[in-house]
């Protein structure tokens, strides 16, 4: 007899909140006439990317920060800290290496998801890198 693994994909509050937040970041997006390209794009040892969007030609790189709605302080969008935004950096590098967008603008952005206690949905706001 072998033994199997069993992976579990339980997901924990944190990480569905999260998934709201980008639900709906992609919705506003949308909403905008953003096409979106990919979501949570990865480069093994290099970074991740919420979300990649295109409108007017630009491609748009997106981190979106999903945070309860405690007043103003800390602000989500600080904490895209100078690492992070390297490393969204590096990965977004490899991404228009991919997909030959040699030629296109890219925009970086911050996407602030605000929500309440139960996890809804309140404010969806953007951000400059």
């Amino acid at each position: 007899m072998s033994k199997t693994r069993i992976l579990t994909t339980a997901k924990t509050i944190k990480q569905i909140i999260g998934s709201k937040g980008e639900d709906a970041a992609v919705s506003v997006l949308e909403s905008k006439g953003f096409a979106v390209l990919k979501r949570n794009y990865t480069v093994h040892n290099v970074g991740e990317i919420d979300i990649i969007a295109e409108k007017d030609e630009d491609i748009y790189v997106f981190e979106v920060r999903t945070r309860l709605n405690r007043g103003p302080f800390p602000d989500s969008a600080e904490s895209v800290i100078r690492s992070k935004r390297n490393k969204v950096m590096r990965t977004a590098a490899r991404f228009i290496d991919e997909k030959g967008f040699y030629d296109r603008n890219i925009v970086f952005e911050v996407i602030k998801v605000t929500h309440d206690e139960q996890g809804n949905v309140l404010e969806v706001e953007f951000v400059p890198f």
